[in-house]
């Protein structure tokens, strides 16, 4: 039996709930606030692909410069976000 698909929630979503709460993340402590804001078996994209998971997300993200600060306490870096 198969499962309808899940319609994938866009990377900016994460980067908004990010800049929202106001405080900083590891590489972990981000993936546990995705999977608890948006469920453990959501997917993502973004402009250069999709369906990833959290921790895809997550390693994405930051291979692509999107946070700044420390790898245990980094935040969104907003001047990172791509305008569309």
């Amino acid at each position: 039996m198969s499962t309808p698909l899940q319609e994938e929630i866009h990377g900016h979503a994460v980067l908004q709930m990010m800049s929202e709460s106001d405080r900083t993340f590891s590489r972990q402590s981000l993936i546990e606030a995705i999977r608890n804001t948006f469920g453990e078996q959501a997917r993502f994209y973004i402009c250069s692909g999709g369906g990833m998971d959290a921790e895809e997300l997550v390693d994405t993200l930051i291979a692509k410069g999107k946070f700044q600060g420390p790898a245990d306490a980094f935040q969104f870096n907003p001047q990172a976000m791509c305008d569309h």
